[in-house]
C-alpha cells in the first residue's frame, strides 16, 4: 500500500459513495492471526465480528482440541493454517519462519503436517489455505504449497511476486498493529488512511477493483481503541450499499 496521509470516517463513506456511484460494490474480508486455544481475548474478537465473517489464522503445532470444540458455535469463522508451530527461522534478518535457507524437505514436513492436524480437528472448516508467520514465505518454496495442496497463500500486500499458477493471493492490506510502536492500536487517522487509499487506488484503475481488501488483526494484542475502530468499521460497511464482507469460502470461489 502507498504511503498515504490521515483520513476521518467521513472519507471512507465518501470514497464508498464513489464506488457505488460507479455501480461497484466493495468486497472485505477479516483475518485474525496466532490462534491456537480458546481465550477471553479471542472470545472479544469473536463478540466484535458479530455476523461478519473471520479467517481464523490457526497455528497447528500449538492448537488445542477445544477450540474446535468451541468454534461450533460460530459457523462462520474459516480456519486457515498459520505456519507449522510460528517459530523464527531467520536468524538475524528479519523474522521468518520459511526464510530461503532452510531445507525444503522440512518445509515440505510442515506444510503436509500441519494441514493433516488442522484437517483432523476443524474437518471442512479448515481451508486450504496458507498464512505464514509475519507475512514472509520463500519464493523457493512456492511450489511445496501445490505439493501440500493448498489453494490460496494470504500475506501482506503489496506482494514481491505472484504465487505459484494454481495458487491464489488473498492479502491483507491494513494491519491495524503499531508494531514499531507500542504494538497498540494504529491509530483512526492512520488506518482509515490507508483503508481509503487502497480503496481510492481501485477504483482509479490501479489495481482489480474485484479483489477483496484485507483486514488483519491480533486477538492477543487487541486493545480499547482498536475495539472502536473494528467496531465502527463493520457498522460502516453494514449501513453502506456499496460495501461488504466477504468469507473466506467466497473469495476462493471467485479466485
Amino acid at each position: 500500500m502507498s504511503c498515504v496521509s490521515h483520513a476521518a470516517w467521513s472519507d471512507l463513506v465518501a470514497e464508498l459513495d464513489r464506488w457505488g456511484e460507479s455501480g461497484q460494490t466493495v468486497r472485505l474480508w477479516w483475518r485474525d492471526d496466532d490462534a491456537a486455544a480458546p481465550s477471553a481475548q479471542l472470545d472479544r474478537l469473536l463478540a466484535l465480528a458479530g455476523g461478519a465473517p473471520l479467517a481464523l489464522a490457526v497455528i497447528p503445532a500449538d492448537v488445542r482440541p477445544e477450540l474446535a470444540v468451541w468454534l461450533d458455535a460460530y459457523p462462520r469463522v474459516a480456519v486457515l493454517q498459520h505456519g507449522w508451530c510460528h517459530a523464527n527461522h531467520g536468524g538475524t534478518g528479519k523474522k521468518s519462519e520459511y526464510p530461503a535457507e532452510r531445507h525444503p524437505v522440512a518445509v515440505a514436513d510442515e506444510l503436509d503436517e500441519g494441514r493433516q492436524r488442522l484437517h483432523w480437528l476443524f474437518g471442512a472448516r479448515a481451508l486450504p489455505v496458507f498464512v505464514p508467520p509475519w507475512n514472509r514465505f520463500a519464493e523457493r518454496f512456492a511450489s511445496l504449497l501445490l505439493e501440500a495442496g493448498f489453494a490460496a497463500l494470504s500475506q501482506m500486500a503489496p506482494r514481491r511476486a505472484p504465487p505459484p499458477a494454481g495458487v491464489a493471493a488473498i492479502d491483507v492490506h491494513l494491519d491495524v498493529v503499531a508494531w514499531q510502536g507500542d504494538r497498540g492500536f494504529v491509530g483512526r487517522g492512520a488506518a482509515l488512511g490507508r483503508l481509503v487509499a487502497e480503496l481510492r487506488s481501485r477504483r482509479r484503475g490501479s489495481g482489480d477493483p474485484d479483489s477483496p481488501v484485507g483486514l488483519l488483526t491480533h486477538h492477543q494484542l487487541m486493545d480499547g481503541p482498536t475495539e472502536d475502530f473494528v467496531a465502527r468499521l463493520d457498522e460502516t460497511i453494514a449501513a453502506h450499499p456499496a460495501a461488504r464482507w466477504a468469507g473466506m469460502p467466497e473469495l476462493m470461489v471467485r479466485r
